[in-house]
């Protein structure tokens, strides 16, 4: 049986259920670890935006499972979602991350190079709505992840969106807000972003989505 891994976000599950699930996934490895122990230090109270282990471990899979090679993170942080992402392109995957921060990316460029992996993920600073839309709209991914500004969530989904194979996953991180998403007394930007995509996303016929409650919410989106 695993240890409990160091580093859960699970809001919406009962502890004893969380921490057998827990118990019973593959646990962070040597790398994850230590990147999770430099952004806490390095970030402060920030570090609370790195996803958690289960997410990490379900990324790879997923990446890994459909044989994804070419892959766009919207917000990179520390860069522990993109060392998931990047370990299950494999040798011959391609990630672009995009962020605007080049205070937290430098200790995500120090992780994927200790891990190995910084050979297969280019870093482009600037807003993320700006880099999609100077893609060529043939620009092809397998895979995406966004966890970026939520109120900036719907036109990366759009820009994305073209630029996606038939078959391709969209994940898109804290699609419950704290639960705030069905409290109708909650009317702030990012809850009502976030509201308003996942209605938007559950009627989009372009797409099959099912909205996972592990960390802050999870929705995967497969294009159809």
């Amino acid at each position: 049986m695993n240890p409990v891994p160091a580093h859960r976000r699970s809001q919406f599950i009962d502890r004893e259920i969380d921490e057998y699930a827990a118990s019973h996934s593959t646990p962070p490895d040597r790398f994850q670890l230590a990147l999770q122990q430099v952004t806490r230090e390095e970030t402060g109270p920030a570090a609370g935006m790195q996803i958690g282990d289960d997410q990490a471990v379900l990324m790879e899979i997923l990446v890994r499972a459909i044989g994804a090679k070419e892959a766009i993170e919207i917000g990179t942080f520390t860069g522990y979602s993109a060392l998931a992402v990047a370990r299950g392109l494999g040798v011959d995957g391609h990630l672009l991350c995009c962020d605007v921060s080049e205070e937290w990316t430098a200790i995500a460029r120090r992780a994927w190079q200790e891990a190995g992996v910084a050979d297969r993920i280019e870093l482009r600073i600037g807003p993320g709505l700006d880099t999609l839309r100077a893609l060529p709209l043939d620009a092809q991914f397998d895979f995406a992840f966004i966890d970026a500004d939520k109120p900036g969530y719907a036109g990366y989904y759009e820009e994305i969106l073209p630029r996606l194979r038939i078959g391709g996953l969209v994940l898109l991180d804290n699609m419950l807000q704290g639960g705030r998403v069905v409290d109708e007394h909650e009317h702030d930007e990012s809850v009502t972003a976030i509201r308003t995509l996942n209605d938007a996303i559950a009627g989009d016929p372009r797409v099959q989505v099912v909205l996972l409650p592990i960390g802050d919410g999870v929705s995967v989106v497969q294009k159809v």
